[in-house]
């Protein structure tokens, strides 16, 4: 066969299986992904938690009357695993709409023995609207290689699977992750692998609300009886300078990171309740993003005057930059569920999604292990320029000039099309 036919021959095998034929990897990486994107020195395991909160609002069961009851939540767990644990494992879960079975595959082993090398500290990743526990699986994995216990939550009536009102997102999103933090200090049996001394909290779209609610960014009075609140005035416990929404931040937490913040596109905050954030946050957006909007991003970079922030800015990324997994093989074809192929819940028309969450998993990291851990050799990943395009690489046998203003930890070349910003608090 001639080279063409061979290569058209090629060519049409992969356009017939394409990704019908694809495994779906979360632990994928790319030979140009930043430094720290590396996998860190640990084996890792997973376990899948239920949580339940024995006492909670039911948002859903309170249109008449307040009404209270557990709230139960699936979780997935990861930690790292002892020496001798074989890499691999597998996560069967459903797409966007709801239904359609996927299985996802990763280096974590299912229900490992743990590390004895413990306690790690914990950090909590809350997804979207809808979303569900596996939609950062990427990050959770990359995390736990480098030594964290990471807990990811199924949000009640906010997953794929039983996506509800809108308001018991409002409402119990920010109660959730600081319940998941007690449950996770209260469980004895995780006393010699999970630490909580020192906590991050990562958010994606409704999740990254929820993490700067957590994390003192009160919301207007008004918020409480708009279209979309929950019943009963619920979100009063919310509201800036309420006693409730005053005892909500812990101290535990030393480190927020933001992705795509919904909130501050509709008027969720003011100046008084974004000063009202004090742990230490890295925002994470796309400058397209038309979901929670990238402006509304900005303002709140800016308006969170009260504590030492960053931004990391994909340019012409939309709402899904450097959150989803890569779209599943499955998500390609037209959902009847949805009407649309739930390929778009997860990529980008102009970033490759796994492009993306390297970078942010090289920010993410170099950001938890200087606030979490105290290691102050990070912060050189963190003190860059603004805007990578004019980063300007100067090496001269394999030493760095005086001229060298390159980002740290990418290749040459590679930083094109990222900001990162950074404000000290008051600033």
């Amino acid at each position: 066969m001639h080279t063409r036919s061979m290569m058209a021959w090629a060519l049409a095998l992969t356009l017939t299986t394409g990704p019908l034929m694809a495994e779906n990897r979360v632990d994928a990486s790319r030979p140009d992904a930043p430094e720290l994107a590396a996998n860190g020195a640990h084996v890792i395991g997973v376990r899948t938690l239920t949580l339940t909160d024995p006492d909670r609002p039911d948002v859903l069961a309170s249109t008449d009357a307040l009404v209270r009851g557990p709230r139960t939540m699936l979780a997935e767990f990861w930690y790292p695993a002892a020496a001798d644990t074989t890499p691999g494992g597998t996560y069967e879960t459903v797409l966007r709409d709801g239904v359609t079975p996927t299985a996802l595959h990763g280096q974590a082993a299912r229900n490992a023995t743990p590390s004895d090398s413990g306690p790690f500290p914990l950090v909590v990743i809350s997804h979207g609207y809808p979303g569900n526990r596996v939609l950062m699986a990427h990050l959770a994995e990359h995390l736990a290689t480098h030594g964290y216990a990471v807990l990811a939550l199924d949000h009640t009536d906010s997953t794929y699977a039983d996506q509800a009102a809108f308001g018991s997102t409002l409402y119990n999103r920010p109660l959730d992750q600081a319940f998941a933090l007690n449950a996770m200090e209260a469980d004895a049996s995780l006393a010699d692998l999970v630490s909580t001394e020192a906590v991050g909290v990562i958010g994606y779209s409704m999740g990254g609300y929820g993490a700067l609610v957590f994390s003192g960014a009160g919301l207007v009075a008004s918020m409480v009886d708009s279209p979309f609140a929950p019943p009963q005035g619920l979100l009063a416990a919310h509201v800036a300078g309420s006693d409730t929404h005053e005892a909500l931040p812990d101290p535990r937490v030393r480190a927020t990171v933001a992705i795509g913040p919904w909130g501050m596109n509709s008027g969720l905050w003011d100046a008084a309740g974004l000063a009202g954030l004090r742990v230490p946050t890295l925002l994470i957006a796309g400058s397209m993003d038309t979901i929670s909007g990238y402006d509304a991003i900005r303002t709140i970079f800016d308006g969170a005057v009260n504590t030492d922030r960053h931004l990391l800015t994909y340019e012409n990324a939309g709402h899904n930059a450097a959150a989803p997994i890569p779209a599943p093989a499955e998500s390609y074809a037209i959902s009847e569920t949805l009407g649309w192929a739930p390929f778009a819940h997860y990529a980008d028309p102009v970033w490759d999604t796994l492009r993306m969450n390297e970078i942010a998993q090289h920010f993410v990291l170099a950001f938890l292990d200087l606030r979490l851990r105290g290691m102050t050799d990070r912060a050189r990943f963190l003190d860059v320029i603004e805007n990578a395009n004019e980063g300007q690489w100067a090496v001269e046998n394999g030493q760095q000039t005086a001229d060298h203003t390159a980002w740290a930890g990418f290749q040459q070349g590679t930083a094109v099309g990222l900001r990162f910003e950074s404000h000290r608090a008051s600033e």
